[in-house]
């Protein structure tokens, strides 16, 4: 399959490092203008002169703003104002040992807060800008980064699986709204992935046990995750194949989908 977007313009939110970054990489390889976007000038700049040199002849900018803001989001909008792909990727996670009702009772409502406005308002945001638009020209991908937890809820991230269930609802009921214009908006659910924040936690948790991050990632598999199937971390690469898929000309009779790249953790067939 040859999947080709040269002529369209993908935004790409938290697309400094891991899945966002892996995505935005594909986008310019299938020939979209892709627009970078991250909190802070430095990440930004780097990670648009890497895909700069992986792509040669890549058109690749930047927006730096903190999308957890109206005004993070305004800023992007106002620097790029049009686009015919938006991948809602940015967030974050609090990775805890709570688990009992006592623990996650003890969640502040800072935390619910923080993470439903990086996590579920920076999308509803942006697509609030940008669906519009797309539905005008008759053509347009919007997708939504959300995760095995959206269905698979962590007791440990109770707060983060929640984000991730609300933007499944946000998804299929934005796909039901543009029905038949040519538009499409869909989920992605990532399992456990070696993007940034998980890697590092393993790498952090490799070196205190004196162990490997191989061994790391695996005892968490068998300890949080035991029902993967392919047994290992998915690639930040491997999440962003279905991503571009999911955004490709091909993917047009795919809408209102939450499309798992979970390595089988979910255990149910639908």
């Amino acid at each position: 399959m040859i999947i080709d977007l040269a002529g369209r313009k993908a935004i790409v939110t938290g697309s400094t490092a891991g899945i966002g970054r892996a995505t935005a990489e594909g986008l310019a390889r299938a020939g979209a203008a892709v627009v970078v976007n991250g909190r802070g000038n430095g990440r930004v700049d780097e990670a648009v002169r890497q895909i700069r040199q992986s792509v040669p002849g890549s058109d690749v900018s930047g927006v730096a703003a903190d999308l957890s803001t109206v005004e993070g989001v305004a800023a992007l909008v106002a620097q790029a104002p049009d686009a015919d792909i938006l991948v809602n990727n940015v967030g974050t996670a609090f990775i805890r040992e709570y688990g009992g009702v006592a623990d996650i009772a003890k969640i502040p409502d800072e935390d619910w807060l923080a993470l439903f406005q990086l996590n579920v308002m920076s999308g509803v945001r942006a697509t609030r800008h940008y669906l519009p638009r797309m539905v005008r020209r008759g053509w347009g991908r919007v997708v939504f980064v959300s995760s095995e937890s959206a269905v698979n809820v962590p007791r440990e991230m109770l707060d983060y699986g929640m984000t991730k269930t609300a933007q499944l609802a946000v998804s299929r009921g934005l796909a039901e709204a543009v029905a038949g214009t040519g538009v499409t908006v869909n989920a992605v659910l990532p399992g456990p992935t070696r993007s940034e924040i998980l890697g590092n936690l393993m790498a952090q948790q490799a070196q205190a046990q004196g162990i490997t991050q191989d061994e790391a990632e695996q005892a968490f598999l068998k300890a949080a995750r035991p029902t993967s199937l392919i047994g290992r971390f998915a690639t930040t690469d491997e999440v962003a194949s279905m991503i571009v898929y999911v955004c490709s000309e091909q993917a047009s009779a795919t809408s209102g989908a939450a499309l798992r790249v979970d390595g089988g953790v979910v255990r149910f067939v639908a």
